[in-house]
């Protein structure tokens, strides 16, 4: 069977453990180059992975003849610019999330990507995780009966990195961010959601700076409505006293609740009072279960790969509607 030959766009931290070696282990995959600007540090990279070639310059490794298909690992900023020299090159492309600065960029990529007959997909690993995949199960299964309402609440303390206004975290700058900690992190239970729940089709909510530490938001509050006439809520804050990570989804007949990050047990309750918890660990290299996925598209093997542009942009465009008020009012 055919081998996908992969080159990365960006081999930074999220590429250390979480996602670069799953090109290395994923069946029929092969990781045959990286790219950084700094051109030390990828050859740093390649030589301490077994990557047999290295780039400072992106054009470089997505014109090499031996690059089959792309990885953009970079901040949000230069997803669309380097999602367009793939598919004018003719390479499926599997990029970051969130997919793109602004929703209107996710559209162009998704145009772009059609217009040359090239996938692409969006890491949003968390729809190939078995730990959410049983979330999927119980609910698809109807356990919970009709789902009624879903409440997401995440919160962390100021973290010191965030207090030196010269060096600042790429994280909390909106022009390579796309907003603050919010949208680096909240996509991910959006994204979920979508993928459970279906998509949500009205957003009203409210995003402020609490602490003004930096340009982004800091907490952001929203409620919205799924195209099945579900409820939602959701709490975000980065200013808060301690970590605290819950989504809850409640039918009419029990409820689960989750984190999106970590591996703390799925707790359910039922109408009945029975509850149950279910341990499942995450696998090492998290994104390896959601890279298989997309190896099987690509070699033409039965299924889809469940995160795409399409779904992706969905989540950008939320973040877009909630934060559109805090977004015009810092300009």
């Amino acid at each position: 069977m055919k081998i996908i030959k992969w080159g990365i766009i960006g081999c930074g931290n999220v590429t250390e453990v979480k996602s670069g070696p799953a090109f290395q282990k994923a069946p029929n995959s092969a990781l045959v180059a990286v790219m950084r600007r700094d051109a030390a540090l990828a050859e740093d990279y390649a030589k301490r992975h077994n990557v047999p070639k290295w780039y400072s310059n992106a054009a470089d490794l997505i014109n090499d003849p031996d690059v089959d298909a792309v990885y953009i690992a970079t901040p949000p900023s230069s997803h669309k610019e380097y999602t367009i020299l793939c598919a004018k090159a003719g390479k499926p492309v599997y990029v970051e999330k969130p997919m793109a600065l602004t929703f209107e960029e996710c559209n162009e990529m998704i145009s772009v990507c059609k217009e040359n007959n090239v996938p692409l997909f969006v890491a949003y690993y968390r729809r190939a995780l078995p730990r959410f995949l049983k979330i999927k199960e119980i609910i698809d299964q109807g356990k919970l009966g009709n789902i009624r309402h879903v409440n997401c609440v995440l919160y962390h303390p100021f973290e010191e990195r965030y207090d030196d206004e010269i060096n600042l975290p790429w994280t909390v700058l909106p022009h390579i961010s796309g907003g603050g900690i919010f949208v680096d992190l909240a996509c991910h239970t959006l994204d979920f959601l979508d993928f459970v729940l279906g998509p949500i089709k009205s957003v009203k909510g409210h995003a402020t700076s609490q602490l003004l530490a930096y340009p982004a938001e800091d907490s952001v509050s929203m409620s919205f409505l799924f195209e099945n006439g579900i409820h939602g809520s959701g709490i975000w804050n980065f200013a808060s006293f301690e970590r605290y990570d819950n989504t809850e989804i409640v039918g009419d007949k029990g409820k689960i609740s989750f984190s999106t990050f970590g591996n703390d047990p799925l707790h359910i309750q039922y109408a009945d009072g029975e509850k149950e918890s279910i341990t499942i660990e995450n696998p090492l290299h998290i994104q390896q279960p959601f890279i298989e996925t997309v190896m099987a598209e690509l070699l033409g093997q039965e299924g889809a790969s469940p995160s795409k542009g399409i779904s992706g942009a969905r989540t950008t465009w939320v973040i877009d509607e909630v934060l559109k008020e805090f977004r015009n009012s810092s300009k």
